[in-house]
């Protein structure tokens, strides 16, 4: 409903407010059919198709509209319907296919991590937006030819006639017809965009600060919608018997061959009573030896809950094997399973593999917006920009979320540790996103100064004729994940909040104000690349310059 709202506000007119909603419903449609179908014959996690259809619904909505503004503002400078919607597919569409194509690699390469259930996550995400892509190049251009004219309101339609009326008129009076020329005529003053850098920055780091705090891990039955079955249950236990008897670890330790059952059963006691004196364990109950009295195992009750920090820590200790150091039974190998400790492992071996994926995320846009740009310090530039923002959102989630601040308006439960594999899937997200926004304020800004602009009033040209529908893309896509974020889910609703805050940060501070005023105030040398490189580098083309000239 707020994408209906804020595409009806920005295109005036109902058709064109539908059009991106009905392209974007057929997409989810087909990709949610094939995601349930999966589940025949693989594994797939609760929340796998809900974050398809969370990513499905806002890029193919955004993909759609940024098809449709092209198309609508060709329209309006008199460009004929057939022809408007060839150059818009290969221009806009040409866009949207790059950025999506960005937004599926980061989605892939969650593979890397190691994790067969974030793998599979990532590729059923990658498969909703490479169907919306698909969508949007070809779904889009089928229904802006049977809609015609009728994609303008009556407004800019009769505007438009009575200029082709115009037109008309001077042809016989055998005058050219003046060309368009950007309203804007003056670059942003230097004062200005000092004081955008500054605010901005500081804005970021100030949200970032909670971040330094961050803790990951899967959450537990606290963490439920409060009243719940299941948060009941979890409130009840720790009240009679203690909080670790929500989340017990089971121990196995190898004995000492050629034990009778006797002395077999004094070592199990023994080890027992050492694990018990550590304190973070509440109590130590030996559950059974094997028929050749070689292995014993332990349910270890820890003193706090399962995804509390001292449970992690003693998860830690069993797994690194040195929690018999210094006793008597320090040549006992102790292993460790159970629900909480794999928990536990896992964001263990995300939060490894987190440094690794966003080197590579940052690499690979520092890359392509060379590629794109054809300049060295707009990419780095952009790039740190989605740093800010990422380190930013995630600032905000673990104050609300793990700080407890606001809970009772986004935490469905107690507070706790931020989801495990949150901060991995927004690099993956949020990275494409901001290769979107950044596509459709830059590419403004570049053709602007290849077209002879000095390089500051390039910068606010290029911005002004991007930033509406950056403006409007945003807002829909932060919508449709802020509407995820009041979900009772504890998997869901941090999610949703941090893709909607990291969208807006991006969009908003990063892409329409931080980048502008940094490239106002870098000049000529926001433009530079070394001849050498340019020559190497491919002419990707990404906007359909040469589509666009030949028109």
């Amino acid at each position: 409903m707020v994408a209906a709202v804020v595409l009806l506000v920005m295109l005036g007119t109902l058709i064109g407010a539908g059009l991106p909603l009905v392209n974007a419903l057929v997409g989810v449609g087909i990709s949610m059919f094939i995601a349930l179908s999966l589940s025949g014959f693989l594994d797939v996690m609760t929340i796998t198709p809900t974050l398809g259809l969370m990513l499905g619904l806002a890029v193919g909505i955004d993909y759609a509209l940024f098809i449709l503004h092209r198309h609508r503002t060709q329209l309006k400078a008199g460009m004929r319907v057939r022809d408007s919607i060839a150059l818009a597919n290969g221009t806009a569409g040409n866009a949207v296919v790059f950025a999506g194509a960005t937004v599926v690699i980061a989605l892939l390469a969650l593979n890397v991590t190691g994790l067969p259930f974030l793998g599979l996550m990532g590729t059923v995400a990658a498969m909703f937006v490479t169907i919306a892509v698909m969508m949007a190049v070809s779904l889009t251009p089928a229904m802006l030819s049977l809609v015609g004219q009728r994609i303008l309101s009556k407004k800019e339609r009769a505007a438009l006639q009575a200029r082709g009326n115009q037109s008309s008129q001077k042809e016989k009076e055998h005058s050219p017809t003046p060309v368009p020329t950007s309203t804007i005529t003056t670059p942003m003053p230097t004062a200005k965009a000092v004081a955008i850098a500054v605010v901005s920055v500081i804005g970021l780091g100030v949200l970032s600060i909670p971040t330094a705090d961050l803790r990951l891990g899967m959450p537990d039955a606290s963490a439920e919608e409060t009243g719940s079955p299941a948060y009941e249950a979890f409130h009840s236990t720790a009240e009679h018997f203690g909080e670790g008897w929500n989340g017990p670890i089971l121990a196995v330790a190898d004995l000492p061959t050629e034990l009778d059952d006797a002395a077999a059963e004094t070592y199990q006691i023994t080890i027992a009573e050492e694990l018990g004196a550590h304190q973070d364990v509440d109590s130590v109950v030996p559950a059974a030896i094997n028929d050749d009295n070689t292995t014993a195992i332990f349910q270890v009750i820890p003193v706090e809950g399962p995804s509390a920090e001292s449970t992690e820590h003693l998860s830690e200790e069993f797994a690194a094997g040195t929690l018999l150091e210094g006793t008597d039974m320090d040549d006992v190998e102790l292993s460790v399973a159970g629900a909480t400790a794999a928990n536990i492992e896992i964001s263990e071996i995300i939060s490894d593999a987190l440094p690794l994926y966003l080197t590579l995320v940052v690499l690979l846009s520092l890359v392509l917006m060379v590629m794109v740009f054809r300049s060295i310090l707009l990419p780095v530039i952009a790039t740190l920009g989605f740093v800010g923002s990422f380190t930013a959102a995630i600032g905000v989630v673990v104050a609300i979320f793990q700080w407890g601040w606001l809970g009772g308006l986004f935490v469905p439960g107690d507070p706790g540790p931020v989801i495990t594999f949150l901060p991995i899937l927004m690099v993956g997200v949020l990275f494409g996103l901001g290769m979107d926004y950044q596509l459709f304020t830059a590419t403004g800004m570049r053709e602007a100064y290849a077209h002879g602009s000095p390089p500051q009033l390039a910068v606010r040209q290029g911005l002004h004729a991007g930033r509406a529908v950056v403006t409007a893309a945003a807002l829909i896509m932060s919508s449709v994940f802020g509407a995820f974020a009041f979900q009772p889910d504890p998997m869901i609703a941090p999610l949703g909040l941090a893709l909607a805050v990291g969208v807006l940060l991006d969009a908003f501070v990063v892409r329409i104000l931080l980048v502008p005023a940094v490239l106002h105030l870098c000049g000529p040398a926001a433009w530079w690349l070394p001849k050498w490189l340019d020559k190497i580098l491919p002419d990707v083309d990404v906007e359909g310059a040469s589509l666009e000239r030949a028109a």
